[in-house]
């Protein structure tokens, strides 16, 4: 999988130097471009389903979806590819995985995605099904579930409180038709909705307290999020204004919004980290959250923009447990070529095999991982244990509290890990972890090239 990426204190002043637990830092994921996030809340964690640019995209191209997972709403776990285009054989294998919707029932979970095929018009709507939410999801039609029309882009899904799903979708009009209770084939007729004021695409379709939302993306360009309610799941739907306003930062929008922990949380996408590579606009965007509080009579406030809102950690990472190293908060980027000044490197980018899974690779001089919030508890943490592979002689793991210059609590040395592929524990005592802090993980070493690969972690007492 390719994507980008981006002196020691005493015990007493670690102590002090607690940070409230942490925001979101929007891009919510840094080692690869995503968009068109779909969340699912399933057995307390939020699985967040991307799409996926490609990081040499100038317009569209797209080839599969991703997955990341959380329960804090700023550490995220990289969970890897779920599907591709590969997962439809009979797809145009081209450049069109786009915006999907996963959905769980009776212990499936089914992966709506509009994908092409050959001839005009050659926009469908596929589903695929999984067992678990991270997959692997199996196409069980062979066919399309909604037949090829110019408008079969960007499917969401809801199962009503009646059991009755209901799938809409479409650019840059809007169509629904009832599912049937297998959720691959549907009954009736497919049905246009009449006209939403501003609606251009990406529909988010929910129930919540008895009120029908429909969210978009609003009319392109540059395009914002938009909403309207109804009293009923086929309409008719009242336009209610912007969630997020037209802004020219963005020829592109795409809504996910739920409920989790408490608190309603809205997904949608920005460009900073092409503009951060690039000064030119290009297809490669980046999935942000933000927390809202719905107003009394259930509409939904203006957010404004991704730079003027963010979600809080929900609770502390216990450091005491197994994590896994793709959990992330924020990670860098390093510039690659001084001669070719929007050209960079991954800082941290993650891979995946069968056999270990996913895992943190491309960890060259001088990236790092930021994990917020990790409670370290007060009597501190006294060992670091980490799992690793293919290491480079003089390699290791700087332990920094707080900032990428705060204080030291230990240097874990990696070194030469022996054959290719074979993971080995690495640990290195601790002093100063005490209390809730950011914890950054900077990995040292010589030369341009990618140090270790890195599996997972864990602190001890």
């Amino acid at each position: 999988m390719n994507g980008i990426g981006i002196g020691a204190a005493t015990a007493i002043l670690c102590a002090l130097a607690v940070p409230s637990l942490a925001r979101a830092q929007n891009p919510i994921v840094q080692t690869r471009f995503t968009a068109d996030p779909a969340p699912l809340v399933h057995d307390g964690v939020v699985y967040l389903y991307t799409s996926h640019d490609e990081d040499d995209a100038t317009g569209f191209k797209m080839l599969d979806w991703q997955l990341y997972s959380s329960t804090d709403m700023v550490n995220w776990t990289d969970r890897g590819t779920v599907a591709s285009l590969k997962t439809f054989p009979w797809a145009v294998q081209s450049n069109d995985a786009w915006a999907p919707q996963v959905i769980a029932r009776d212990g499936k979970f089914y992966l709506y995605a509009p994908i092409s095929i050959a001839g005009r018009p050659k926009n469908v709507i596929a589903v695929a099904v999984a067992d678990k939410p991270e997959g692997p999801f199996v196409d069980v039609l062979g066919k399309p579930l909604i037949a090829p029309a110019n408008d079969n882009i960007d499917p969401t899904v809801w199962i009503d409180d009646d059991g009755q799903a209901y799938l809409y979708w479409g650019n840059p009009d809007l169509y629904y038709v009832k599912l049937n209770k297998d959720m691959i084939s549907y009954s009736g007729q497919i049905t246009k909705v009449d006209r939403i004021l501003d609606y251009q695409e990406g529909p988010w379709f929910y129930k919540r307290k008895n009120r029908y939302y429909m969210a978009f993306a609003s009319t392109c360009c540059s395009e914002g999020i938009g909403y309207a309610m109804s009293d009923r799941p086929t309409g008719p739907w009242t336009y209610k204004g912007p969630i997020m306003a037209h802004d020219a930062r963005a020829t592109g929008n795409h809504p996910g919004i739920i409920d989790y922990k408490g608190g309603s949380y809205l997904f949608g996408f920005n460009y900073e980290l092409n503009f951060a590579m690039t000064p030119m606009h290009h297809e490669r965007r980046s999935v942000a959250v933000a927390k809202f509080n719905y107003n009394p009579d259930g509409t939904i406030p203006n957010l404004h923009w991704w730079d003027r809102t963010s979600a809080p950690q929900l609770e502390a990472l216990n450091p005491y447990k197994r994590v896994e190293a793709e959990t992330i908060a924020w990670t860098s980027r390093l510039k690659r070529d001084q001669d070719r000044p929007y050209d960079w490197a991954p800082g941290v980018t993650t891979a995946g095999d069968a056999k270990s899974g996913i895992f943190v690779t491309t960890t060259k001089n001088r990236s790092y991982i930021k994990v917020a919030g990790v409670d370290f508890g007060s009597a501190g943490a006294k060992w670091f244990i980490a799992t690793v592979a293919n290491g480079l002689p003089g390699s290791m793991i700087e332990l920094r509290l707080d900032r990428t210059d705060g204080p030291v609590i230990g240097t874990l040395p990696i070194g030469e890990t022996g054959a290719p592929g074979v993971w080995q524990e690495r640990q290195t005592s601790i002093a100063g972890a005490i209390g809730t802090h950011d914890l950054y993980l900077l990995f040292k070493g010589s030369g341009d090239r990618s140090l270790f690969d890195f599996d997972h972690w864990r602190f001890v007492q």
